[in-house]
């Protein structure tokens, strides 16, 4: 009777895997279908975990910050000198914490900010979700402590905290944006970041803090790693990552071929068939990111417009869709927060090369784009998607620049896309473009929701205009 329950179980599991896996009908899942469904789900984890060792665990990888739970205040932009994130963002000076949630929750404290100047923290999990957010939009602008707790705190809101935000993984990322009107504004920055805190509960409430967390052994991580290392990555990774309802059929088709928890996977010790099919699955599963990366949202004037990143509800278990948004720009806001209109090919569907054309990008008069906050244009490598060199070292072209813009005689705006310098009376407008393939990214912080407006993004009343060829 055992046996036939045993086999009764394996079954149905193989049926329900078969189904969440888009097949028609209860057929044996192969190995090199779970390589693939696992290779997805855990690309943007184990981009992250690449991420965060650098950041936070590696003091010698060029892009390290401060140990988890110690806030890094950084008083400058990104350059082309970082490169740990694709399409970083360069408008506003960033602040981090790698959050070690085990032990006790932590608390993030913030100062009043003025009202024009736009802040946020955005709140990211080891599923490289948007969790939470603290800042203009989500909590106002006054002061105030926010406390973030892990997946096995229990206990009331303590005294004095305005919200107890909850991470489903005992790892995690808060990133801070503070608004930056122009070089010389910086001072100002660093005296909002300065009133930025962070706390373990303890130390907030001045307790005895509680025993700490087990050390980590968190293994070295390269970028090659992405490829075929990437399932044992994924199985350090998930240890700290509690399983949730929804993934619990999945996790257990995982399991199948060695894919789990804190269990070593060596693929030396796989089988001739299993490499040869987590090859392939790490193939087709690439490709179907990629595919999705190149197709987000709908294309309007050369734009992809659209949204694929957020919460574990907005991604509803589509794993191409959240690994796209990792690829794409891991790290990106939910679209209430900021929409990203990304281009790579010009109004025509050409691809757009800076070695081949000059470009440009015109705004209507009285058709800038609509935010309660501020919106950018930032030029990225097409083949890298990281920041490029340039001779006035401007990487990107934002609404607090334009009093320094020359606009043309009808109020419209007109930015240059060249890799040469335009002639002296368009220089203020000049985004100077790399000699090759060009990735262009449009943020729009806080779009307004109504008309016009970009939001829902891809089919809202507000459209970006065309990038144009003007040899």
């Amino acid at each position: 009777m055992k046996a036939v329950i045993v086999c009764f179980m394996v079954t149905l599991m193989t049926f329900v895997g078969a189904v969440a896996y888009g097949k028609s009908e209860a057929q044996p899942v192969s190995h090199k279908d779970i390589y693939q469904e696992a290779y997805v789900y855990g690309f943007p984890m184990v981009m992250n975990y690449g991420i965060m060792y650098a950041y936070f665990v590696d003091r010698n990888s060029g892009q390290f910050k401060a140990p988890f739970n110690q806030l890094y205040n950084e008083a400058r932009v990104f350059t082309p000198k970082d490169t740990a994130i694709i399409t970083p963002n360069s408008d506003t000076p960033y602040s981090f914490v790698g959050m070690d949630l085990r032990a006790e929750p932590l608390v993030l404290t913030v100062p009043k900010v003025d009202k024009n100047r736009y802040y946020v923290i955005q709140l990211v999990d080891m599923y490289t979700c948007n969790y939470g957010y603290i800042g203009s939009r989500s909590t106002g602008s006054d002061a105030g402590s926010y406390m973030v707790a892990g997946p096995n705190w229990k206990g009331s809101t303590p005294p004095g905290i305005k919200k107890v935000i909850r991470c489903e993984t005992q790892f995690s990322l808060a990133g801070y944006r503070t608004q930056l009107f122009g070089p010389d504004d910086m001072p100002n920055v660093v005296k909002v970041q300065s009133g930025y805190k962070v706390q373990t509960l303890s130390q907030y409430l001045k307790k005895a803090s509680p025993k700490a967390a087990p050390a980590v052994d968190f293994p070295p991580f390269k970028p090659e790693d992405m490829k075929a290392n990437l399932p044992k990555f994924l199985n350090f990774v998930l240890q700290f990552c509690p399983p949730v309802k929804e993934e619990t059929a999945m996790r257990a088709r995982f399991a199948t071929v060695g894919i789990e928890a804190n269990t070593p996977f060596d693929l030396d010790k796989l089988s001739d068939s299993d490499k040869a099919d987590l090859a392939l699955a790490i193939k087709d599963g690439y490709e179907s990111i990629v595919k999705q990366k190149d197709n987000i949202g709908k294309n309007i004037n050369g734009w992809l417009v659209g949204s694929i990143l957020g919460d574990r509800a907005f991604f509803n278990g589509n794993w191409v869709m959240r690994a796209a948004g990792a690829m794409a720009g891991i790290y990106g806001n939910s679209a209430a927060e900021a929409v990203y209109p990304l281009a790579k090919n010009d109004a025509t569907g050409q691809p757009l090369d800076g070695s081949k054309h000059n470009y440009k990008l015109t705004f209507a008069p009285g058709q800038f784009p609509p935010v309660n906050a501020f919106w950018s244009v930032t030029m990225y490598d097409g083949k890298t998607q990281l920041l490029i060199e340039n001779p006035i070292n401007r990487y990107l072209i934002n609404s607090p620049m334009m009093p320094e813009m020359k606009k043309n005689q009808d109020g419209s705006l007109t930015i240059y896309i060249q890799k040469d310098a335009p002639a002296a009376d368009k220089m203020s407008n000049w985004l100077p473009a790399p000699n090759g393939p060009i990735y262009l990214a449009m943020r729009l912080y806080w779009p307004k929701e109504t008309a016009p407006s970009i939001l829902p993004a891809g089919s809202g009343t507000w459209q970006p205009p065309a990038i144009e060829v003007v040899d």
